[in-house]
Order: structure tokens, then sequence, then C-alpha cells
């Protein structure tokens, strides 16, 4: 069986989700093969598979918002983006429909979540299997005018899957399609965490350790802010933060995922695998606040029923006002289920075997 996976290429969170969903499918159908068509850095999927052979092919199926910067959208330059988008994909779609039909086996698609990924399917005549916890016609609606024509296209592409597996934090994806809901996708760290403990100099109290993460953009921070909490130690994978004594910088190619058992608190935008790996770690969450992308609202309301946590303004981050000298404040409701990969593993499992 070949799993041919179109993956968003608007955040490093959509190739998280898929690679540790796929991970978990590799783990108990070692002979399917994977691919991955999308236009993330091979260097960032190669460290999110590790050990697990895949296939890259660098097709770009989506534009998502082209961002000022990790907390910003630019509405313009978003609407300029799609129209040249729609004007290259029926080339890439003929292109990947016959390479698929080259392919031996049988075949399904799988979509996280460009809606480019319907029009694929339907040129390679090959079933699709939609996972996310929103769709891009959830994104654009609220952002109105010219988009609102480009949310009601997606929105019909989207209802040409065959079924949904819906993912914690999700926005309606209303595409009357059968659905599987599953807990928190986060795959497990590969590096041993007492050595990365020594090698970054971290506190054995995890609790005086912050994980500062705002997704593959970054969000450069001035290494003075760090000045204002001396009894604490920060990873950060940005360059400038770590010129701050008490700033550990993550090493190359070691995923934020990988410190994350040896920190007790995160300073991040809303992000969906950052939020997954995060609360699977039981880490506390100081979300700092985003404006102009749906998602984010959707994710501070869930976050404040499940997971301990902070909210922070853009205004606090930016003058050092972290609140890490303040108590988390408890989830209202019950933590969210884990387990999420696995159960995902198991429904493209059962739909590959219905579709084979």
């Amino acid at each position: 069986m070949l799993i041919y996976a179109c993956v968003s290429g608007h955040g490093y969170g959509h190739g998280s989700r898929v690679a540790s969903v796929l991970l978990a499918l590799a783990a108990v159908q070692p002979q399917w093969r994977l691919v991955i068509s999308s236009s993330l850095p091979a260097a960032f999927l190669t460290g999110a598979f590790g050990p697990v052979p895949f296939e890259h092919r660098p097709c770009g199926w989506d534009v998502g918002t082209v961002q000022a910067n990790a907390l910003g959208v630019e509405a313009a330059a978003t609407l300029a983006a799609l129209a040249a988008l729609e004007r290259r994909l029926p080339a890439q779609i003929a292109a990947e429909a016959a390479w698929l039909a080259a392919q031996e086996g049988p075949a399904i698609l799988l979509g996280d979540v460009p809606p480019a990924a319907a029009q694929l399917a339907a040129a390679a005549g090959l079933p699709l299997i939609w996972m996310g916890n929103f769709g891009w016609d959830d994104i654009y609606e609220p952002m109105g005018g010219e988009f609102l024509a480009w949310a009601e296209l997606y929105r019909a592409l989207y209802r040409r899957g065959q079924r949904l597996i819906r993912c914690p934090f999700s926005l309606a994806m209303d595409w009357g399609l059968p659905e599987t809901q599953v807990g928190l996708t986060a795959a497990a760290p590969r590096l041993d965490a007492e050595q990365l403990r020594r090698q970054l100099d971290l506190p054995l109290d995890r609790r005086r350790s912050v994980l500062v993460s705002f997704g593959g953009m970054g969000f450069p921070l001035s290494p003075d802010l760090f000045g204002r909490w001396p009894d604490w130690c920060f990873i950060s994978s940005d360059s400038t933060s770590a010129a701050a004594p008490n700033v550990r910088r993550l090493p190359p190619g070691v995923r934020p995922l990988e410190v994350m058992p040896l920190c007790g608190r995160l300073i991040s935008k809303a992000g969906y695998s950052t939020f997954c790996e995060a609360l699977s770690h039981g880490m506390g969450i100081h979300l700092v606040e985003r404006q102009g992308f749906a998602e984010a609202a959707v994710m501070e309301g869930e976050l404040q029923r499940h997971g301990p946590h902070r909210l922070l303004s853009q205004a606090q981050l930016l003058a050092g006002d972290w609140e890490l000298d303040r108590p988390l404040l408890p989830a209202r409701g019950d933590a969210l289920a884990t387990g999420g990969a696995e159960q995902a593993a198991a429904a493209i499992t059962s739909f590959a075997s219905c579709n084979a």
C-alpha cells in the first residue's frame, strides 16, 4: 500500500502531525510505502521521521496564510499567493497524477489539509482521507472580503473526500463526511533526556527550565528580556536570544520535542503540534495572543479547558512580562486523551483496507 500524503507547507505543525501519525502507522504496517508531498523543507521532514523511511515529493499544494512574522498575517500577500497557486496547480496535478499512475500496487491519498488534494485524488482516481483540526475554509471565511470566495471553493473541495480524521483543537470542518475523532497526536522523543540535560546544562528541577518556541518562523527576543528572569533557564532555537547567559540554544537538528521532558513551561503562540507535544509531557503553556488567524482563538479556549496555562499579550511578551513567577492556571475541564497518533494510524489502516 502506498500512502501519498499531501501536507500543507504553511507551517511545521502540519508536518509534525503527519509524521507522528505515519510513524505510528509504520510501526504496524512496516511494509507500506510512505510518500510526503509537500513544500516543507527536506531537512525538517528527515528530522521528523528519523529512522523511518519515506519519499519526498517537493510539491506546494496550498498557501495557508502569508506571515508577517510568527504572530501576524499579511492578507494582501496571501490573496496574491492564492491566485498564483491556482495558476500553477493544473500542471502539478497532472504531473503527480501521472507519477501515481506509474506506481505499482494500491494507493490512497492523505490530506493535511491542502484542498487541492481533492483535485489530485480525482485526477489520479484514488480515495482521499482528510486529517486535521481545521480546513482553510475555516480560516479564510472570518477574514471576509475576497477570502469568502476562496472559503466557498475550498469547502466544496473538502467535501469531495471520503472520510475525516478530526484532531483535537478543531474548528468546524463542516464537510459532511464520516469522522473519526482522535486524541493528542504526538511523536515520542528519540534522544536520551538525561544526556541532553547534561549537554545543555539544564537544572535538575524541570520546573526551572522554560522552552521558548514560536514554530518554524521563530520570533527573535532581545537577550535583555531573559535577564528579567535570572533564576530560570531558557531553551531557544533563536541565535539572538541565546546571547543571554541563562539561555541555552537548541542544538541544530534537535527537535523542541526532545527537551520537553526537561522543561516545566513553554512560551509559545497557538500551534497544534506544539500544544499536543507540550500537553503530552505535562508542560504548562504561556500562550501569546495571535491576531487574524481563526485557529488561534479556538486553541486559546481549548487550552483553558484542557491544560495548565497563562495567557500573555504580545505587549507582555515584548516587555518580558512573562508571568513565570505566578502559578499556572488549572484547566477548567479534563485533560485531553493521548494516543491520537495510534488512533489515526488505525483509521488510515481501516480506510486503506476498505479501498485496496
